[in-house]
């Protein structure tokens, strides 16, 4: 049995049983909708967790499905600040302790700001990342609102 991710411990810690799902994965091909086809959701209810960096507000994360695109314009104005951008991938693990493919929103190095696309709330449970490649947990988008204090907002295009 694999050892439990940080994100993991963190959701049950905080009082939110998840589901684990494991996948095989290409480091190659790192797309979220190979994910959700790989645990059999469809992926709108799979999120992939965003890092970006805003003019005024700094570091932000943003969960969206892994079918859409992340709008910077509604992302911007969710986080109060005229632009952001997205992080470089090369500064991604140390900001927030994940690697690429395997980001997810709990357990990051420090808690930022971080905002959830209006659709979770069409599903009782959404998978995010579980903080490695390969792994997805499955939680209430609640359990996600509680543990990081994240916000609801329209994000996407």
């Amino acid at each position: 049995m694999a050892t439990k991710t940080n994100a993991v411990r963190l959701a049950e810690q905080g009082g939110f049983p998840c589901r684990e799902v494991f996948y095989e994965y290409d480091e190659n091909d790192l797309n979220g909708n190979h994910a959700a086809a790989a645990i059999g959701l469809p992926p709108e209810q799979v999120f992939k967790t965003l890092v970006t960096r805003g003019a005024h507000t700094g570091i932000n994360v943003f969960c969206i499905p892994v079918c859409c695109e992340l709008d910077l314009k509604l992302a911007a104005r969710a986080a109060g600040d005229k632009k952001i951008e997205m992080l470089p991938v090369k500064e991604l693990l140390g900001v927030t302790g994940y690697i690429r493919g395997g980001c997810s929103p709990i357990g990051m190095k420090k808690k930022y700001p971080t905002y959830i696309d209006e659709t979770c709330q069409l599903f009782d449970e959404i998978a995010v990342s579980a903080g490695e490649r390969g792994h997805q947990m499955i939680l209430p988008y609640e359990a996600i609102l509680t543990l990081v204090n994240a916000k609801i907002a329209e994000i996407i295009a």
